[in-house]
């Protein structure tokens, strides 16, 4: 763990040269083949057995090198597994005779479906070469020929190899959950546990604590407005680095911190099976104490990424990939207890940020490219003991029994209107994502905004974007929380109470929070296709936006002083195609088709938008050359914050959309921004990590700005 600190001085943007960048864009497109329980599956149908030599020492060379940059972060250094299955060992030959029956089957899915983060990007030769590397590692023997994806069909792997017991021995530890497990390091002197406790008055009431960041969203409504104005559009020319807080966990980065009386409390995401928490001074990024987690097995379709902590009643909460829900002491990082929120095994993970709301801790479900079931579930804040828990899919919107594995994540945190006792959210696609013969019907509560009575979790109402989604246009952005005109003529000169979310279609919904109705749509702040909901057909169709969107998970923000949303979004054009659905395979990820991004004069930018939530029109636009991801920050310094995949973190008039300032931090700044203020010094910090979807360069820092002296 180290800290750079600066002077408080003007910084050109770009400084190279004030630490160590390392870029891992060359390793953020990961084999996910989480599917996969996918390499693990073959079936003899034909003539050569591959222990008679199917492949070349040559391409297991090759395939080594491809392995390690590609597959090595979801299927382990030493194909143990962690979050995709582990391609040697016991269970790995097990699994062989259970799913595709040929590998000519396997090799059509990797070679469209994979990397999650850019599928069918590699040449057929990487794939083959891949290929011959792990059948190697499994002491199947090399030959004289080398293995062609053009006859795979011939190519048997049953009987498996005999294995070197004390690599099987290995192999299987390492497959074993490591529930609770955890380390913890005190680098300063800790905090007073009443000065890092935040009550549910605080939380109901940020406009008394203007210098904290207390929730996810800052407040209630998710709206990420900071009312620190220190920094404004007069002098943000001036914004300088004065920590780089590096956490020496390398990836894709996503997190929230959360800002109490000049603590921070951040979350990093899970390399090595391993996750940080960590606390630290707000000011000059010094940490005072982290705790390791060992994340156990898990599945994921889109990194292994958390989006930060909860902080509240003198704890910290965080919810892991192999779909824990942990509560540690704020002020010395002791794990206080550990319960498990549902099954990683068949799917589950976990990836929010918790929200608090009168003692409970509340939490979503992710996994969605997974045969499950999506929920939200409301836990005791001080014993751990679950309260409610709603399920998101209604079985009178889906035929048969396909409503018990019908999907409906919750993914992002949600915000909570006190007056109503709402808890309002939105939900991910229906399952599988891109073959809907199976699951005909509407699909609720799929695809939608959804208020839930936030004491008993009994539904009060939903708005469906998309009814039987076949696109993966999955409701899937934080909803936001804020009051809008009445235009109607009856209506007119009132204010409504409204909540919006950005959808993957490229409309921004605002509905009556009231009730759900929709009250407007925004104008597209992405490019659309005239045939945006068309079929998929085995030719494959091309449409925009893309299964990314439209908005992906990056979390708006709000400014009651402008009555502007600010979007990020993306542009990507891509070939939605039918396939062959294998059918419910526990454990095993149920995708139905594929969408693969356009090679040929590919579309690939993103816009950063905003939206006049009275009028839904666009009141200004910039254009990016890459497809954003990450969340916004506005503020009442007539500004609003937002980083770019190629490093920059950008600084906007709220006003007009002048770019103010920008700053180059080196990985992608793919986080949400925050801002606090410390001892009356207003600071702005993002974390710049990268993103595993994107392929955007990996890094390992949180970033702390603030004016000069």
């Amino acid at each position: 763990m180290q800290t750079q600190r600066f002077a408080a001085r003007s910084e050109r943007p770009g400084f190279w040269a004030i630490r160590r960048w390392v870029d891992h864009r060359h390793r953020a497109k990961r084999f996910a083949l989480a599917a996969l329980s996918l390499l693990a599956v073959y079936l003899p149908t034909a003539v050569s057995a591959a222990s008679s030599g199917s492949f070349t020492a040559a391409q297991a060379q090759a395939g080594a090198a491809v392995y390690s940059q590609e597959c090595s972060v979801c299927h382990g250094s030493k194909l143990q597994g962690g979050a995709a299955p582990a391609l040697s060992g016991a269970t790995f030959g097990a699994s062989l005779k259970t799913n595709y029956p040929t590998a000519e089957k396997l090799y059509g899915f990797i070679s469209s479906q994979m990397p999650v983060s850019n599928p069918g990007s590699l040449s057929k030769t990487q794939y083959e070469d891949t290929l011959a590397f792990i059948l190697a590692q499994n002491n199947y023997p090399a030959g004289s020929a080398a293995l062609d994806a053009a006859h795979l069909d011939t190519v048997a792997l049953l009987p498996y190899p005999a294995q070197n017991n004390d690599a099987a021995t290995t192999n299987a530890n390492l497959e074993i959950q490591n529930i609770g497990i955890s380390s913890r390091m005190v680098y300063g002197k800790l905090p007073d546990k009443a000065s890092v406790t935040i009550t549910d008055d605080m939380m109901a009431s940020p406009a008394d604590h203007p210098a904290d960041w207390l929730l996810h969203g800052r407040d209630y409504a998710n709206q990420r407005f900071s009312p620190l104005k220190e920094i404004n559009d007069g002098n943000v020319k001036s914004l300088t680095a004065v920590a780089l807080v590096q956490t020496g966990i390398t990836s894709s980065f996503e997190t929230t911190p959360i800002v109490v009386n000049g603590v921070m409390y951040a979350t990093t995401p899970v390399v090595d099976s391993k996750m940080k928490i960590i606390a630290l001074h707000a000011d000059t990024g010094d940490i005072i104490w982290e705790s390791t987690y060992n994340v156990g097995n898990f599945k994921i379709c889109c990194g292994p990424v958390n989006r930060g902590v909860a902080v509240g009643y003198g704890n910290v909460y965080v919810v892991t990939l192999d779909a824990r829900l942990i509560a540690l002491n704020a002020a010395t990082g002791d794990v206080l207890w550990n319960v498990g929120v549902a099954d990683p095994t068949v799917g589950y993970s976990e990836t929010m940020a918790p929200q608090l709301y009168k003692g409970k801790v509340i939490v979503g479900s992710s996994g969605g490219e997974w045969a499950i079931r999506g929920f939200v579930a409301a836990y005791d804040a001080t014993t751990g003991k679950q309260a409610w828990r709603w399920q998101s899919t209604d079985p009178k919107s889906f035929a048969g029994g396909a409503w018990q594995r019908g999907g409906g994540m919750v993914w992002t945190t949600p915000a909570v209107d006190p007056e109503r006792g709402l808890l309002i959210f939105s939900t991910g696609n229906p399952n599988p994502d891109l073959y809907g013969a199976g699951r005909k019907g509407d699909n609720l509560y799929t695809d939608s905004i959804v208020a839930l009575n936030v004491d008993t979790g009994k539904l009060a109402w939903y708005y469906q974007e998309v009814p039987h989604d076949v696109w993966d246009y999955d409701a899937v952005s934080n909803v936001v929380l804020f009051d809008v005109q009445d235009t109607s003529h009856k209506g007119r000169g009132k204010t409504i109470p409204a909540a919006g979310e950005a959808g993957k279609t490229g409309w921004f919904y605002i509905v009556d929070r009231r009730n759900g109705k929709l009250i407007r749509k925004s104008q597209p702040f992405v490019d659309q296709s005239k045939n945006m909901f068309a079929q998929p057909t085995k030719e494959g169709v091309q449409m925009l936006p893309g299964a990314n969107g439209g908005a992906e998970w990056s979390p708006p923000a709000y400014s009651p002083l402008t009555h502007a949303v600010y979007i990020l979004g993306m542009n990507q054009l891509m070939t939605f195609t039918t396939g062959d659905d294998p059918g419910f395979q526990p454990g095993s990820m149920r995708l139905g088709s594929s969408f693969t991004n356009v090679p040929k004069d590919p579309i690939q930018n993103g816009t950063f938008t905003a939206i006049n939530v009275d009028t839904g029109n666009i009141a200004w636009q910039y254009h990016a050359a890459q497809p954003l991801i990450g969340g916004a920050l506005a503020t009442a310094g007539n500004l609003v914050f937002m980083g770019e995949g190629d490093g920059y973190f950008d600084a906007f008039d709220a006003t007009s959309g002048k770019k103010l300032w920008r700053f180059n931090l080196g990985a992608g700044v793919n986080a949400p921004p925050i801002s606090y203020s410390v001892d009356g010094v207003q600071y702005i910090a993002v974390g710049a990590g990268g993103n595993f979807q994107m392929g955007f360069a990996y890094g390992d820092t949180i970033a702390i700005f603030k004016l000069p002296k």
